[in-house]
């Protein structure tokens, strides 16, 4: 189980309660955020009503206000990854989750993301990994963009998980990476190329793998 799911739904101290429904709740917050109905959110994502109401519980625990600036998403992700540096990927995750780019990350941004992440398809998921990637949302990624995101992974899990990391280890592996996924060698990845070379080529799969077990 990775991060954000840790973080969200089993922290929170209040299980006893996961009983009351999430409309008593916003109904005694009424100035704070509102999520859309949660029979809406239930149909849009891949959780069942409990879920989503554990996963409220845990999020309104951590974020009373009901939306998650920057500054507290990387707060929260520095505490689960203490020996090393996880503020830039924390950084390029919000991005990733702040999907109306309006600098927070509400429970229906994150719970629609999180329904892709951990149960979403195989190209669902690829297609999520690949905005990650695409650092400045241009449709296409380059080799630093590529190579930023790397590095901020390695410096997150720090130098006690690697210990014999190397400082060109990351973009050795870009250049892996890239030599495979673009194909026609225009210097970017397009979402196609991407989403083609992943399905297809297994050792890629499992280094995707290490993006996820970071979610």
């Amino acid at each position: 189980m990775g991060a954000l799911m840790v973080i969200f739904s089993l922290q929170t101290k209040q299980r006893r309660k996961m009983t009351d429904s999430v409309e008593d709740e916003l109904e005694l917050s009424a100035a704070r955020h509102r999520p859309e109905a949660l029979e809406q959110l239930e149909a849009q994502t891949r959780f069942s009503r409990k879920e989503l109401q554990i996963l409220y519980r845990g999020f309104k625990n951590e974020c009373p206000s009901g939306v998650v600036n920057e500054d507290t998403f990387k707060e929260i992700y520095s505490q689960f990854f203490p020996q090393g540096d996880a503020s830039t990927y924390a950084h390029f995750l919000f991005d990733a989750f702040d999907t109306d780019h309006n600098g927070s990350v509400s429970f229906e941004d994150f719970v629609m993301g999180l329904s892709i992440l951990l149960r979403g398809t195989v190209q669902e998921k690829l297609n999520w990994a690949f905005n990650l990637y695409d650092i400045n949302k241009d449709g296409y990624i380059t080799k630093e963009e590529m190579l930023d995101i790397i590095k901020s992974i390695y410096d997150m899990m720090g130098k006690c998980t690697y210990p014999t990391l190397k400082e060109e280890t990351p973009r050795q592996h870009v250049e892996i990476f890239f030599q495979k996924m673009d194909k026609n060698r225009d210097g970017v990845v397009t979402i196609d190329e991407f989403i083609d070379c992943c399905q297809n080529d297994e050792n890629i799969m499992k280094s995707m793998q290490l993006f996820e077990n970071v979610i």
